[in-house]
C-alpha cells in the first residue's frame, strides 16, 4: 500500500519532475499520472528504487499528480521543491497529515530564500502561484542590498520582518580574534540562534502571524536568505499551529539538505560576513540543517510553557481563535 506522506516530489529547473515514495511491501507497483495534462508527457520508471522522473510537461505552471498504487489506492499531490533556478530552496510547505487525519492545503503555503536572482522563468512561475503576502526575515540592509524580484502587475503584499538574533553579533565579536575557531564552535552558535528564535523574536513571529490573518485565505511565503534557519522555524510554528506532528515537522525542515548546498555557498558567505580569514570548514555549520538546531528551539520551548498552545497563545497572541481560523482556511 502507498504511504502517502512518503511521496516526494521536486521540480528540476529544466522542467523535469522526479516523484519518489514508499509503500507498505516492497516492490509495490505505482503509476505518476499528471493531472489535466495535454499529452506529450513521457514517464520514467525506477520501480526497484520506487521513483519516477516525467518529462514534458508546460513550463511556468504547477502541476498536479495522481499516484496509484496496483491496489487502487490514490494519493494526489504536487511538486514540493519548486524548480526555481534563481532559488533552489524553493518549496511548498503543504501537503502534510495532521495528526486529527486532516491535510495542509496544497498552493497556500510557501518557503524560500532569497528572491534577489530570479529568472525571466522564475518570476513567471512565481506570477502563477497568486501570492498575496510575502514575509522577509531578512535584515534590513540584506532587503535593500539584495531586493526581491516579484512580477510586475500582480505584486503580493511585503511584510518587513527582520530578525537580527541577539547573539549573532556577539558570536562574530568574538569570532574575529578567534578567526581558527573550528565547526564545533560555529555549530553550537547555530543551536543557540534557534533557542534565540523561540525566546527572543516572539514579537517577529506574532507580527508573521497577523500579517497572515489579516489577508482573508492569503497565499503567503516566508522566506530569508537562505530559506533555512529563520524560515525554518517560521514554516515549524505554521505547521505545529495547524496540527501537523512534530516528527513530520522537523522531516519538511531538513528537506534544505536535498536543495541547499553548503559548498556552493561558501565563499559568498565569507566575503558577506567579511570572514574570508576564517577557516571554510568552520563556516560549514552555519549553512547546514540538523536536527539538534530546530531541537533546540522546540526545548526552549517546552521548558518555558506548558505545550506548544500555550507558547503559540502566550507569546505569540495565537489563541484557539486564531489557530482555529488558520485550520479553516489551510486545512482540507
Amino acid at each position: 500500500m502507498l504511504i502517502t506522506d512518503s511521496v516526494h516530489i521536486w521540480r528540476e529547473p529544466d522542467g523535469d519532475y522526479h516523484i519518489e515514495w514508499e509503500a507498505s511491501h516492497p516492490g509495490t507497483k505505482v503509476t505518476v499520472e499528471p493531472i489535466a495534462a495535454d499529452g506529450g508527457v513521457t514517464a520514467h520508471y525506477d520501480e526497484s528504487a520506487a521513483r519516477a522522473r516525467l518529462a514534458g510537461l508546460p513550463m511556468g505552471l504547477r502541476h498536479t499528480f495522481l499516484l496509484r498504487d496496483e491496489h487502487g489506492n490514490e494519493y494526489r499531490a504536487m511538486e514540493r521543491r519548486l524548480g526555481m533556478a534563481g532559488t533552489p530552496n524553493f518549496r511548498d510547505f503543504g501537503g502534510y497529515g495532521t495528526k486529527d487525519g486532516r491535510r495542509v492545503k496544497w498552493g497556500y503555503l510557501f518557503r524560500s530564500g532569497q528572491l534577489s536572482a530570479l529568472s525571466e522563468s522564475d518570476i513567471e512561475l512565481l506570477d502563477s502561484l497568486q501570492l498575496d503576502l510575502i514575509c522577509d526575515f531578512r535584515r534590513v540592509e540584506e532587503q535593500e542590498s539584495e531586493p526581491s524580484l516579484l512580477p510586475a502587475l500582480r505584486r503580493p503584499r511585503i511584510a518587513s520582518l527582520p530578525i537580527v538574533p541577539g547573539s549573532n553579533a556577539r558570536f562574530f565579536e568574538e569570532a574575529e580574534g578567534q578567526m581558527n575557531a573550528g565547526p564545533a564552535a560555529m555549530y553550537e552558535f547555530m543551536v543557540e540562534i534557534n533557542r534565540d528564535f523561540a525566546e527572543e523574536q516572539t514579537e517577529t513571529y506574532s507580527r508573521m502571524f497577523r500579517e497572515i490573518l489579516d489577508i482573508d485565505n492569503a497565499r503567503f511565503l516566508v522566506h530569508c536568505a537562505a530559506g533555512k534557519d529563520r524560515t525554518g522555524f517560521a514554516a515549524a510554528l505554521v505547521l505545529l499551529a495547524l496540527g501537523v506532528p512534530e516528527e513530520v515537522v522537523m522531516s519538511d525542515y531538513l528537506l534544505t539538505r536535498r536543495y541547499f548546498h553548503p559548498q556552493e555557498q561558501i565563499d559568498r558567505l565569507r566575503r558577506k560576513y567579511d570572514m574570508e580569514q576564517m577557516d571554510p570548514a568552520a563556516i560549514v555549520p552555519m549553512l547546514e540543517v540538523h536536527e539538534a538546531y530546530l531541537e533546540r528551539a522546540l526545548a526552549a520551548i517546552a521548558m518555558s510553557y506548558p505545550s506548544l498552545e500555550a507558547y503559540l497563545d502566550e507569546a505569540l497572541g495565537v489563541g484557539a481563535p486564531e489557530v482555529a481560523e488558520l485550520k479553516r482556511r489551510y486545512l482540507d
